[in-house]
């Protein structure tokens, strides 16, 4: 038989009525065998999710604050999802213990991560399945690093033990004991894990949406599905600011070669978007496979006469961002100029310091710092086999009346880089993609 491992998000999650649609949605798949929680999310617009309690919970904590409000709120949350689905389950005791780990200082990690650890319980009990405690099976290393191959063991041996199993998302455990979350979106990841350590065949990831967008439907009116997409271009796409999927969540399946499905909890019927190693497929009327983008970037500019030909020119540049410890997006360069592209948050607080050690080591004619930058990633497997895809990328942009600050392509040409001011990011996204989805 098939395994599958099902990642259901916060608004899969939010409360009894969607904790009833999940069980539907498993229950109609023996495969899917393996449920990674995410922690509820808003029942409606102005609604706080729960994960964000928590977190304002731990500020309170730190600031002396008393929280007995507001945590009873996060109690009525978990009870009356509990009280609604009709289950003979006290949680009482757990949400006790959370709290007086909280108020003894166990860490704002630890108070984030009992979001999907109590939810991760309710719906284990609702399934009738095991629960396997994230924190005994998902193992961060000293530098807080997480460790992969010290996971995978583990964690392989565990769910053996188990024929079905809810494994909570978001956290793990330090060499020390204490609780290690992912970054935000941490759930995606913990899905991933599970499905290479249980071999699985597919890695459903639950959402409210049905699959990927060519592009943000916030600027794009009804943008097309994307219905097949590779490992790389999903990576290209989130890391510009598709946020269907956690970027990370990539790597643990990549390694194992297991196609991952996004999929909608409320149309269990849409096919979703899937998402694989490598595939000749690609639709040759749209030719991209999507366009995102995102501001608040910065360009330094450096000019000097003949740096092409001074030795070890790139190398003085760039280890003055790695003595300030900044990673850089971009490098697109002539024979007499060097531009680098970097995120203007990582610039505050050390903007002079920077072009005072770029001046010092490497002396050029000029260096300037300009903001307001927003870069545009156009992504798309086909776009080596079609000739003119960039012309009609620069063409799009020019017809907007937008200027191209910047361009940067790989030799892969899954992906072109265009710079535009932050002000018309908006319009040069929707221009790209009205050249390509006619």
């Amino acid at each position: 038989m098939q395994v599958k491992v099902v990642k259901f998000g916060g608004s899969s999650l939010a409360d009894a009525e969607h904790f009833k649609q999940v069980a539907s949605i498993i229950q109609a798949d023996p495969s899917r065998r393996y449920v990674v929680p995410s922690a509820p999310g808003k029942r409606f617009k102005d609604d706080i999710k729960v994960t964000d309690m928590l977190y304002a919970c731990y500020e309170k904590i730190r600031k002396h604050e008393n929280i007995d409000e507001l945590y009873e709120q996060i109690k009525a949350r978990y009870n009356g999802i509990i009280a609604e689905l009709g289950l003979n389950f006290d949680i009482s005791g757990e949400l006790e213990y959370v709290k007086n780990a909280m108020m003894h200082r166990s860490g704002r990690d630890y108070a984030a991560s009992r979001g999907e650890y109590l939810n991760g319980l309710i719906l284990a009990k609702y399934l009738g399945y095991s629960f396997v405690d994230a924190e005994n099976v998902i193992f961060f290393r000293e530098n807080g690093t997480f460790d992969e191959e010290k996971t995978n063991q583990v964690l392989s041996e565990e769910l053996s033990q188990h024929e079905t199993a809810v494994i909570p998302g978001f956290y793990g455990v330090m060499p020390n004991g204490t609780i290690k979350t992912f970054s935000r979106g941490g759930s995606d990841i913990t899905g991933s894990i599970v499905a290479r350590a249980a071999e699985a065949d597919l890695y459903e990831n639950w959402t409210d949406v049905s699959g990927f967008m060519m592009a943000d439907p916030r600027i794009v009116d009804n943008p097309c599905a994307i219905q097949t997409i590779t490992y790389r271009e999903l990576r290209e796409l989130s890391y510009m600011g598709a946020t269907v999927l956690h970027e990370d969540a990539i790597f643990p399946v990549r390694y194992a070669g297991i196609p991952i499905n996004i999929r909608n909890t409320n149309a269990p019927e849409d096919a979703g978007t899937m998402i694989v190693a490598e595939t000749p497929d690609y639709d040759t009327e749209k030719v991209i496979t999507g366009v995102a983008g995102k501001k608040g970037f910065s360009v330094i500019t450096i000019e000097k006469d003949m740096m092409n030909s001074e030795i070890g020119f790139g190398r003085k540049v760039l280890e003055v961002l790695e003595e300030n410890e900044i990673s850089f997006e971009h490098l697109p360069s002539g024979i007499d100029n060097m531009s680098i592209v970097i995120s203007t948050d990582e610039l505050e607080g050390r903007r002079e310091k920077i072009v005072s050690s770029i001046n010092r080591r490497v002396k050029p004619d000029h260096v300037s710092v300009e903001d307001n930058l927003a870069l545009l990633a156009v992504v798309g497997r086909a776009m080596v086999k079609a000739k003119g895809t960039a012309a009609r990328v620069f063409d799009s942009i020019s017809g907007a009346g937008v200027n191209i600050r910047m361009i940067d392509q790989g030799s892969s040409e899954i992906s072109i880089i265009v710079g535009v001011e932050a002000h018309e990011f908006n319009k040069a996204l929707e221009a790209i993609y009205k050249e390509f989805v006619k």
